[in-house]
């Protein structure tokens, strides 16, 4: 069993964590209890009715939150010739194509997203094993292999977000920092919950979302009644 400090054990006196709640009291629990000195991120695990040994059962995608993540997303942009250009204007905190991969190669990340155009896209793949394992792979299921990349480094710099399932049926992802308040958060995991929706597999049978927990960087878990959160979608 994990041992948990004194400040954790505090922020959870009196609660039950095994008490499923609504959408909105979950958040709310969990911006009450966060205890750290520095602005901890929100997260949401979904545990979905999927199986992703399964290719068609597979889910991922991205959403653009509407309050975005509050912290700053670093991009890098594969590409050629006027693409350069573009990617420069457009923000990009580095550009390239076989120098970006050979600087890669020599250990540097110093990025939080990728995107690449279609035409270089075989430079990137020598880069796959080191990229892939962290989630920087430019996918074009995802919309980051595009010739589209000003639209696409605009909205990861405000705050889109990339989701897919884990082995174990397990989706996770980041909803913002305690800063932003219940509302704002609210509105994040709304956007996000709706594009998880858009995303189900046509394979997949029976109920889709299983179970939810939201919590902070460093709080403490807290579970959500799965019938709240068709009104909640609704509203």
């Amino acid at each position: 069993m994990p041992k948990h400090g004194k400040k954790f054990l505090s922020a959870v006196k009196d609660l039950n964590l095994q008490t499923r709640q609504s959408v909105e009291e979950a958040v709310a629990g969990s911006l009450k209890t966060s205890f750290a000195k520095f602005d901890e991120t929100v997260d949401v695990a979904l545990r979905l009715g999927v199986d992703p040994k399964y290719s068609d059962q597979m889910v991922r995608g991205a959403v653009s939150l509407p309050h975005g993540l509050g912290k700053t997303v670093r991009v890098a942009v594969f590409c050629k010739g006027e693409k350069q250009a573009e990617a420069k204007a457009a923000g990009a905190d580095a550009y390239g194509a076989e120098d970006l991969v050979a600087k890669i190669k020599e250990g540097w990340l110093e990025f939080d997203a990728a995107v690449a155009t279609p035409d270089v896209m075989s430079l990137v793949g020598q880069v796959g094993r080191v990229l892939g394992p962290r989630g920087l792979m430019p996918n074009a299921k995802t919309g980051t292999v595009t010739q589209d990349i000003t639209k696409v480094i605009h909205e990861l710099k405000a705050g889109r977000v990339e989701f897919k399932v884990d082995k174990a049926g397990i989706l996770h992802a980041p909803l913002g920092k305690v800063s932003f308040g219940p509302q704002k958060i609210l509105d994040n995991l709304k956007a996000l919950l709706r594009a998880v929706n858009s995303a189900k597999p046509a394979a997949a049978k029976g109920t889709y979302m299983l179970g939810m927990t939201v919590s902070t960087t460093m709080g403490p878990g807290f579970k959500i009644d799965m019938g709240s959160v068709k009104k909640f979608l609704e509203v």
